[in-house]
């Protein structure tokens, strides 16, 4: 048989039926259908209807209905083998040698289907019996219900060696099936295969078709190497071209399409997020049609699959610099195959926070908020082209538009290429267009208003906080609005995006307690601004609404009303400017944030020494925190991508230099002794 059962498939998934049809009959959407006039018969009023998502099309009027390939034989009258050539050849790819292996290899195909079943039943059977307590701990711990267990079919593997391999020895299966199918480690080297998966919580990854061809197995040892741990690629799972969740989501997708139109816009959004935890807590917080890739960055093969599901899925990652570096790779590996209709859309979560904490600390509402406040590609590109850029001179802009006309030649697509080349040169010149209409200049930077732009800045620009200036901008000249100027370089004082927008009204999610603490000294001694006003503007703060205090700080301490005032006094008109301005409730919850007196030096009435004392500590222990996070990221991916004693060797480095970072900070709390305060044993 030269055209294999999974070859035909592979066909059909490439191409949607409506893609093919539509080349014949003229199909108009009709909710999550399309119809048209019958192409074998004549008929006035539409009865012909095509379903993506069931890859098949119905002519109610003649009675007759298939696939792609039925559909090419009846309307052109070409055998079965000529229709999948046509199709293959629409789809571009090529057709498979013919082999006397193609049924073997069919065959060995289902059979390693069956073994992958197997092998999710018995991790399900042992997470539910007397061994798999250890994996039901963790799993109550993350909020995921046995119902919820059962809906994902969450299993748990044991921590002994063979136990997997026992239990499929003991009904028949070969051991060289189970090394085919990535459940056992064998080798030349390896006289004994041995399980895979051991002391691991399981989380079984299906096809399109519901099919279980992989796993990913949580660690539940900390001292493990790899917290997460995949199947290898084999004849069924290739993770570049597969989505977790994807059968449930295309499912969810296609069952929005009938529901009310008002629960549409919520379960047909196709929501891609990190991992498999976070699938489930989307799915738990009300929508269903979420997905993960499975260990790597989204992959084009990854892409087509979600954009038969939806036109804009929505990509959403954490809020921190890791996140910000995974949607510009998404984006530049999407740029060159967007079509019309067919882009992205980039939700930022809060840093800190993954998607598992924000469904359980602010549920779907918060979900929402986030996923409502998602921006488009376009607007993610530009962002990035022009975030802390300095385009002071005609040279520096010009290699600007170089960029981005750079960019937009990438897109093959013509048609969305020219809409993309119009809106990034709208762009451009909504951002260098001057307000008197001619170019001011003026000695050591760019001197016009640019228009469109908060501030006087360019739309995007503001994307982060407190970008120091660079020295001579002023020029003597009043600053922009929106800008404080201090010796002569401005400071921006409006929150980045995220804070301001729709995304964290309403957010439930706390400061954490270093983040309060710097602000909490910041308010109760304005004075450390005076020395460190260009340390506080260069902090990296997580939180939007540390942002936005740290932003209103420097605002209010910025009048000269408030110079001349005893310490106390300045204290209480800040917090006063800060409420007038909007900002009481994040003042509330910032002393929420608090839960603890016992960082003296933070306090009013804290002596001077201690004060300093402090704020060196906290600062630096931020700058630490923060580095060390962004080298654990690097190590662990690192180690996925290459599991060496090297970078296993670096992740516990790293690991051990973070707990050090927060046994030093209990020592804050012994500061206080020139305040008269009794020095605590830590």
């Amino acid at each position: 048989m030269r055209f294999t059962p999974q070859f035909l498939e592979d066909l059909r998934e490439r191409l949607p039926c409506s893609e093919v049809v539509g080349r014949r009959v003229k199909l108009k959407k009709a909710g999550r259908e399309w119809k048209g006039l019958s192409p074998f018969q004549q008929e006035k009023s539409p009865s012909f209807f095509v379903n993506d998502e069931k890859m098949a099309w119905f002519d109610f009027s003649s009675g007759k209905n298939g696939n792609i390939f039925d559909f090419i034989m009846q309307t052109e009258g070409v055998p079965f083998p000529e229709a999948v050539e046509r199709v293959a050849a629409m789809a571009g790819v090529a057709l498979p040698a013919a082999t006397p292996d193609a049924a073997r290899h069919e065959q060995r195909r289902k059979t390693l289907y069956d073994v992958m079943d197997m092998a999710a039943t018995f991790f399900a059977d042992t997470l539910a019996g007397r061994t798999g307590a250890r994996g039901r701990g963790y799993l109550a711990d993350r909020g995921l219900s046995p119902a919820t267990q059962l809906q994902f079919r969450i299993g748990y593997a044991p921590g002994e060696r063979f136990a997997l391999k026992e239990h499929l020895g003991a009904a028949g299966i070969p051991v060289s099936d189970m090394i085919e199918a990535g459940l056992l480690v064998g080798g030349d080297d390896i006289p004994v295969p041995y399980d895979k998966f051991r002391d691991r919580v399981m989380f079984p990854i299906t096809d399109i078709r519901g099919r279980v061809i992989a796993f990913g197995g949580r660690a539940l040892d900390k001292d493990v190497a790899a917290k997460y741990l995949n199947s290898p690629e084999t004849p069924l799972f290739h993770k570049g071209d597969n989505l977790y969740n994807q059968a449930a989501a295309r499912k969810a997708v296609h069952d929005a399409g009938r529901a009310p139109q008002t629960a549409q816009a919520t379960n047909a959004a196709v929501v891609v997020v990190e991992g498999y935890v976070d699938v489930i807590a989307m799915v738990g917080a009300g929508f269903p049609a979420s997905v993960a890739p499975l260990g790597t960055a989204l992959t084009e093969a990854q892409l087509a699959l979600l954009w038969k599901m939806s036109d804009e899925p929505v990509l959403c990652f954490d809020g921190d610099k890791a996140g910000q570096k995974a949607a510009y790779r998404a984006a530049e590996m999407a740029l060159p195959h967007l079509l019309p209709g067919k882009s992205l859309k980039f939700a930022m979560l809060p840093e800190g926070q993954d998607p598992d904490d924000l469904a359980r600390s602010g549920g779907r509402g918060a979900i929402e908020e986030v996923i409502k406040g998602a921006r488009g590609l376009a607007d993610l590109i530009w962002s990035r082209e022009i975030a802390g850029g300095d385009f002071a001179t005609p040279e520096r802009r010009a290699a600007l538009e170089a960029r981005i006309n750079e960019l937009a030649n990438g897109i093959r697509d013509d048609t969305v290429k020219r809409y993309y080349r119009q809106d990034l040169a709208e762009r451009l010149r909504a951002a260098f267009a001057p307000a008197g209409g001619a170019i001011r200049g003026r000695p050591g930077g760019y001197g016009g208003n640019f228009g469109g732009g908060r501030g006087g800045y360019p739309q995007g620009f503001g994307q982060r906080p407190f970008q120091p200036g660079q020295p001579g901008r002023g020029g003597g000249r009043p600053a922009p609005t929106g800008t404080l100027t201090i010796n002569r370089a401005p400071y921006q004082v409006a929150s980045p995006q995220l804070a301001t927008s729709s995304i964290m009204r309403g957010q439930r999610s706390m400061l954490s307690r270093r983040e309060a603490l710097i602000l909490q000294s910041l308010l109760n001694h304005p004075w450390l601004l005076h020395e460190h006003l260009e340390e506080v503007a260069a902090l990296e703060l997580a939180h939007p609404e540390a942002i936005r205090l740290r932003a209103g700080i420097i605002a209010a301490f910025a009048h000269d009303r408030h110079h001349g005032e005893a310490p106390d006094e300045a204290a209480a008109s800040i917090r006063s400017d800060l409420a007038k301005g909007g900002l009481a409730e994040p003042l509330q919850r910032l002393d929420l944030a608090i839960t603890t007196k016992d960082v003296w030096g933070a306090q009013p009435g804290a002596a001077r020494e201690d004060v300093l004392s402090t704020w060196h500590q906290l600062v630096s222990l931020h700058r630490q925190w923060h580095s060390l996070l962004r080298e654990l990221k690097d190590a662990e991916a690192a180690l996925g991508a290459d599991a060496t004693e090297q970078n296993l060797g670096w992740l516990r480095d790293v690991k051990a230099r973070l707990a050090e970072v927060d046994g030093i900070e209990a020592l804050i709390e012994g500061f206080g002794d020139s305040s008269g305060r009794s020095v605590r044993s830590v």
